[in-house]
């Protein structure tokens, strides 16, 4: 059997959205023709590859099959096509990708680390970049993507789709100060020794402008470039620090809190660049790679407290 391309890429764009309509929505295809294509793709395997359901589909074991070997087969596809073009067409300028301390710190480089092994040929010059010069510096063409927070997307003309939750926590050492609780205010934690980023960073100067002038001054034991010694530091007891919930994996020593400032609800989107390339292959390439960096790593939940008759 001869399997297209499109078809592959649709129906692993389906599997991974687990709705046929937002895999259409991937390929920019109407929800018919995506129909279509997928029922053609399951009547030459001969064999079921989706259970629809009224919330969506979800892959049969033969359709997980086929949707493992579909991504493998499309890499190497990309892979094919990189290789080839380099022979035919001159050396372009890199991909110009803008991210805020966040992101920069566990999204980009695993987003990076697998596009950049498949697209050996094609480079991509990153930056760190708050996000309302982000916004600014892709709205000008300056830029073919950048990973902002929700609350500074406020061109309207942006295209933007979102990337998931990159809510502020609390963290500290393991059975220390936050034992037992779920959930703190800035001001509590104000009260306490702080481990943080230096003053410079873009995490700590978004944290502060939300702060007010009235807010608690806070005592840092120190303060470090990078939001994964923070953790460390943490981790050790040396103080309490506010993180997004991705900085750290859920198997780190710590106990974890929420921060009940409404500021500490955020969310990573993924915008677009306004330049004339905005819809090539490569900037395409790049933004899954990015969506795949997102999902690659279940951030972490604090657990609930032991409730009446639950060991402590």
């Amino acid at each position: 059997m001869r399997y297209d391309l499109d078809d592959l890429r649709l129906f692993l764009h389906t599997v991974t959205e687990g709705s046929i309509t937002a895999g259409a929505a991937r390929l920019r295809l109407s929800l018919p023709s995506a129909s279509a294509r997928i029922r053609a793709l399951e009547h030459h395997a001969g064999v079921t590859l989706l259970v629809r359901g009224r919330r969506g589909v979800r892959p049969t074991p033969a359709g997980a099959t086929l949707a493992r070997h579909a991504r493998e087969v499309l890499d190497r596809a990309a892979l094919l096509e990189s290789a080839v073009g380099s022979y035919v067409r001159p050396d372009t300028a890199p991909l110009r990708l803008l991210a805020g301390g966040s992101a920069m710190h566990h999204l980009v480089p695993r987003a990076l680390a697998s596009f950049l092994s498949v697209h050996p040929h094609i480079d991509v010059a990153v930056s760190e970049s708050r996000t309302p010069l982000t916004v600014r510096r892709l709205a000008a063409g300056e830029a073919d993507l950048g990973v902002i927070l929700n609350d500074g997307a406020h061109d309207d003309e942006l295209r933007t789709e979102s990337l998931g939750d990159d809510s502020l926590v609390v963290i500290g050492q393991r059975g220390g100060t936050l034992s037992g609780r779920t959930a703190v205010s800035y001001e509590e934690v104000a009260e306490h020794p702080l481990v943080g980023l230096n003053a410079e960073s873009s995490l700590r100067l978004w944290i502060e402008a939300r702060l007010g002038e009235h807010a608690p001054a806070v005592r840092y034991r120190t303060t470090v470039a990078g939001p994964g010694v923070v953790v460390e530091l943490a981790a050790a007891g040396v103080g309490l620090a506010i993180v997004p919930r991705r900085t750290f994996d859920p198997d780190q020593p710590l106990d974890v809190c929420e921060l009940l400032e409404p500021w500490a609800s955020r969310e990573h989107l993924l915008a677009w660049g306004a330049g004339p390339v905005a819809d090539s292959a490569e900037i395409a390439a790049l933004a899954d790679h990015i969506r795949r960096a997102t999902r690659s790593r279940r951030p972490h939940s604090p657990e609930p407290p032991p409730g009446p008759g639950t060991a402590g």
